[in-house]
């Protein structure tokens, strides 16, 4: 019996570990998220560098911002990226869960000595 019971721990854990495996942050990411009333876009592209990841943030007004210490550890995505505002350059951090074509988080920046952090949510594109 304890052989039977050790086999099938054995073989759930098994599954469970190639489950977490299979998370992928390469892609392209919809994003949507809301700040106050409004809701806004961003697109994110994950790619691989020889064995490291690289990405860049895409918003409807400024394209092609290179993301920094992208980073991709037991599912989770995590980056920063400046986003640009009128006259303001404002650094924001993401940290994100990729469960197989979606993720979903959290983005916090500083802005006017006011921390603020919302939701964010993306499916990747299929091509």
């Amino acid at each position: 019996m304890k052989a039977i019971i050790s086999a099938v721990l054995v073989l759930g854990l098994g599954s469970f570990a190639r489950a977490e495996d299979k998370a992928n942050p390469v892609g392209t990411w919809k994003c949507e998220y809301s700040i106050g009333d409004q809701k806004r876009t961003a697109e994110l592209v994950v790619t691989k560098d020889g064995d490291t990841l690289v990405g860049v943030m895409n918003w409807p007004d400024q394209k092609d911002v290179k993301v920094k210490d992208l980073r991709f550890k037991d599912g989770e995505l995590s980056f920063s990226a400046v986003r640009k505002f009128m006259d303001n350059e404002i650094a924001i951090g993401y940290k994100l869960k990729v469960e197989g074509d979606k993720l979903k988080g959290k983005a916090a920046t500083e802005f006017g000595g006011e921390k603020r952090e919302f939701d964010i949510e993306g499916k990747r594109e299929k091509k």
